[in-house]
């Protein structure tokens, strides 16, 4: 994101809404209060120059990513004709943190992934042309799923066969 320091209430607000973020989620995301989160939101207070700091570094995590996904969704269908792509989203923190420990610490929510995803689908239909359904991962179907396929393991790769099959 090009936009620096100073964001006005409006921005910030706005900046928020586009990562998915409900406000008592970003407040404990930002390690502030409800009401000092809404305060900025309405001007009565200037932003937190950290607050403001870490979602536009979050919004250029999702971005970096979109970009690279982007590029190897771009790279496969150089290969492939087709042009559908299943995407796992994860329906709640818990399932998020059990299965992408590794995205914690750069998107520490379900939201943000969740953004992320919404994000790589819009570019992918505008951009490749290639149309991605984004699929709640279901914890007790992808669990069958990986028994029918004669015990497949856990990893990214079974959870997007499991989506495919979702299709």
């Amino acid at each position: 994101m090009s936009k620096q320091y100073p964001l006005n209430a409006i921005e910030f607000q706005c900046l928020r809404q586009s990562l998915g973020l409900g406000t008592s989620q970003a407040a404990e995301l930002l390690k502030v209060d409800e009401a000092e989160l809404l305060s900025w939101e309405t001007g009565e207070a200037q932003v937190s120059e950290l607050a403001q700091k870490k979602l536009l570094e979050i919004d250029d995590i999702i971005e970096m990513q979109v970009l690279n996904t982007c590029d190897g969704i771009e790279a496969m269908f150089k290969k492939e004709p087709k042009r559908r792509l299943p995407f796992v989203v994860y329906p709640t923190q818990a399932i998020y943190t059990q299965y992408n420990p590794e995205f914690l610490s750069s998107l520490p929510l379900t939201e943000l992934y969740n953004t992320a995803a919404w994000r790589i689908k819009k570019e992918c239909k505008l951009v490749l042309e290639v149309d991605i359904s984004l699929v709640p991962l279901n914890v007790e179907s992808y669990k069958a799923f990986r028994e029918q396929q004669g015990g497949l393991g856990e990893s990214r790769e079974s959870r997007a066969k499991w989506a495919a099959a979702q299709l």
